[in-house]
C-alpha cells in the first residue's frame, strides 16, 4: 500500500477529512498534502457516507451538523473496511470503547497535535500493510470461509452475522491456527495497545464468536494465558 510516508511512495493515500469546520479542516488539509497525502473533504456525515468509496483513509470528527458521527462510522463500515480515525472531544470512556466497537481503528482527542495525528495515520496504514502481507484472503477453516477483502464469514447455513471487533478477532486468532495468543496480544493486535477498557471485554467477544460459530470447541481458553483457534 503506497501511504504518503517513506520513500517508496509511488501514490498517495486519498485521504478523506470529515469536518464542517472551516478553520480546522483548511489548515489541517493543507498540513496533510505537505505530508504527501492526497486529501478530499465531506462537510456533512451524509456526503461522507457517500463519498468513502472513493476514499482510502477517512479522518472522522463526530460533532457534525446532520449525524452523529458514531453513526457514520458505523455505516461506513457496514459498506467497506477502510480505515477510520475518529477525531473527538468526548474524553469519556465508554465513548471511546463504542468508537472501537463499531469499527474505528484509532482515535485522537481534541485538542490533538499535527503531528501526533499524522503518526496515528502512518501506524493504521503500517499494521494494515503488514495484514495484508502475510495473511490468506480468503481462508477455509473450520467448516467456514473467511473472506478478508468484504470482512464477510460464511458457513454451510450461511453468513455468519459478526460485529467489526468480532470479525477481526476471528481473524487474528485463525491466521496461525494452533498457536496461542496471549490476552495481551489479542488486545493490542484487535482493539489497541494502549487499551484503557474493561478486562472482560475479550472474554466477552469469545464468547459471542463461539456461540455465533456454532463449535464452542473451535477457540479454546489456556487459563491465565490467552486463546487459541483449534478447528482445521
Amino acid at each position: 500500500m503506497a501511504d504518503g510516508y517513506g520513500s517508496a511512495i509511488t501514490q498517495p493515500v486519498q485521504l478523506l477529512v470529515v469536518e464542517d469546520d472551516d478553520d480546522i479542516a483548511d489548515p489541517l488539509i493543507e498540513g496533510l498534502v505537505l505530508e504527501g497525502f492526497a486529501p478530499t473533504r465531506a462537510r456533512t456525515g451524509a456526503e461522507a457516507i457517500e463519498s468513502v468509496g472513493r476514499a482510502g483513509f477517512v479522518l472522522l470528527d463526530l460533532g457534525l451538523p446532520d449525524l452523529d458521527g458514531g453513526e457514520v462510522c458505523r455505516r461506513i463500515r457496514m459498506s467497506t473496511d477502510v480505515p477510520i480515525i475518529v477525531v473527538t472531544a468526548r474524553d469519556d470512556e465508554l465513548d471511546r470503547v463504542r468508537l472501537l466497537e463499531i469499527g474505528a481503528d484509532d482515535y485522537v482527542i481534541k485538542p490533538f497535535g499535527f503531528r501526533e495525528l499524522v503518526a496515528r495515520i502512518r501506524a493504521v496504514l503500517r499494521r494494515l500493510d503488514r495484514c495484508e502481507a502475510s495473511v490468506e484472503l480468503i481462508q477455509d477453516i473450520g467448516g467456514i470461509r473467511i473472506d478478508r477483502r468484504s470482512r464477510r464469514v460464511t458457513s454451510d447455513a450461511g453468513q455468519v452475522e459478526l460485529t467489526p471487533k468480532e470479525f477481526d478477532l476471528l481473524a487474528f486468532l485463525t491466521e496461525e491456527p494452533g498457536t496461542v495468543r496471549t490476552r495481551e496480544e489479542i488486545i493490542s493486535k484487535v482493539w489497541d495497545e494502549h487499551w484503557w477498557g474493561p478486562t472482560n471485554t475479550l472474554d466477552v467477544h469469545i464468547a459471542s464468536l463461539r456461540r455465533k460459530l456454532g463449535d464452542p470447541g473451535a477457540i479454546t481458553t489456556l487459563r491465565g494465558v490467552g486463546y487459541r483457534y483449534d478447528a482445521q
